[in-house]
């Protein structure tokens, strides 16, 4: 499993025009909605929520990465988005999000969830990775960038 295998075109928003935290995960959220491994997107929504509240998922970088381990899926899924304006969204750093991620795995994945985390941080946490995402111009873009910048990562 890579992040461009989980991505998919129709996972994919570019340039979306927002100006709250909670519009963001709340599209985020309908992205996926009708995903087919989403089998309850109110329990995803409870549980992304909850998450949410616990800490801001604004991991710094201009980066967000809302995400839970959740019985409503039944297995993972990744959406992404990038937004028109950077908004506030609580992060660590106290700078504005661009781009933001949105996972969630069954609950009794915690290693792949953890690994998923760690990978999506590690690539997108770079600059020019988050350059090329803020300016890409096409979902297939987006994926294309995941292939190249994991091309020499195992699968998790």
């Amino acid at each position: 499993m890579k992040i461009e295998g989980l991505l998919s075109e129709k996972y994919i928003v570019l340039n979306l025009e927002l100006t709250l935290k909670s519009q963001v995960i709340e599209k985020m959220l309908s992205i996926v909605a009708d995903h087919p491994a989403v089998v309850d997107i109110g329990r995803l929504r409870e549980d992304v929520l909850k998450r949410e509240h616990e800490m801001s998922t604004g991991i710094g970088k201009t980066l967000a990465l809302p995400h839970a381990k959740s019985a409503g899926v039944n297995k993972p899924v990744l959406a992404f988005a990038t937004l028109r304006n950077a908004i506030n969204f609580d992060s660590i750093d106290n700078e504005a999000v661009k781009i933001v991620f949105l996972l969630a795995t069954p609950e009794e994945m915690l290693a792949e969830h953890l690994k998923l985390l760690g990978r999506i941080t590690r690539i997108a946490g770079r600059d020019d990775v988050r350059r090329r995402l803020v300016l890409s111009t096409s979902a297939a873009e987006v994926i294309e960038l995941f292939r190249e910048e994991e091309k020499d990562f195992p699968q998790i």
